[in-house]
């Protein structure tokens, strides 16, 4: 209902009429051809461009899609051969461990949840597909985060600040995340234990590109009390690797 929220849908066209244009463009003639205030139009780009959505260039006067837009487009690519290519490996990895299986991608500071494979007569979760959650409190978001350069962790991380909780649970300094980090690379896999809901854990293992960058993580949930992780773990490892080769076979 565009008349609810006008604000996001004046931000939305600036995004769509930026889009359809192969080069930036002045303000007033966004503002023309959104039959905009000048004004409003001006408070719209900087609002985007403070979000990364928009990038202001200065000696041209004129405004284009920032990373952030182009952050959201590259990430629905990814997130779609993703879908089709894991979903079967996701399946067989529920039927083989009898335990909840997802596919997560990070997104900032966030991981995102595109494929939510759920066990039968097992506890109900807060994932599921589209779902967001801080990455430092998953075993994939931490999965990944391991693989990452150290510049792009500390630029992700520049300060405990950023380390939300959801409970009394989850690495609370920069110092409990980067020894949480380093105990999945030494493992192989990640791994957190009611940091998203009191009473589960789980472990993960990312899924590694050609460069060998993260682009999702496979991760099983499980009561806390199970004891067999290190079984579990070698599960999840095998699947992120059947996908690994899947992606790799199709990409160019």
């Amino acid at each position: 209902m565009p008349g609810n929220a006008p604000a996001a849908t004046h931000a939305l066209k600036v995004l769509r009429l930026l889009a359809r244009h192969a080069a930036p463009l002045p303000a007033s003639t966004i503002a023309r051809e959104l039959e905009l205030p000048r004004s409003s139009a001006y408070h719209l780009l900087k609002v985007l461009a403070d979000e990364g959505f928009v990038v202001h260039l200065p000696e041209e006067r004129r405004y284009g899609l920032g990373v952030a837009a182009y952050e959201i487009g590259s990430a629905y690519l990814r997130q779609e051969p993703l879908r089709w290519i894991a979903q079967t490996v996701l399946t067989r990895l529920v039927s083989a461990t009898t335990h909840n299986a997802h596919l997560a991608v990070l997104h900032g500071r966030d991981v995102l949840y595109v494929i939510e494979e759920r066990a039968p007569n097992r506890p109900h979760l807060v994932t599921d597909v589209g779902v967001r959650l801080p990455a430092h409190l998953t075993a994939s978001g931490l999965a990944m985060l391991a693989a990452l350069p150290t510049a792009q962790l500390d630029a992700l991380f520049p300060s405990r600040r950023v380390l939300t909780r959801r409970h009394e649970a989850g690495p609370a300094s920069l110092t409990q995340l980067r020894a949480l980090l380093a105990s999945a690379r030494e493992s192989g896999y990640a791994e957190e234990d009611g940091f998203v809901t009191p009473g589960l854990a789980s472990v993960a293992t990312a899924v590694l590109d050609h460069a060998q960058h993260p682009i999702a993580a496979v991760a099983l949930t499980f009561p806390a009390e199970t004891g067999e992780r290190d079984e579990l773990a070698v599960h999840a490892k095998r699947a992120a690797t059947q996908i690994a080769t899947r992606i790799r076979g199709v990409s160019p």
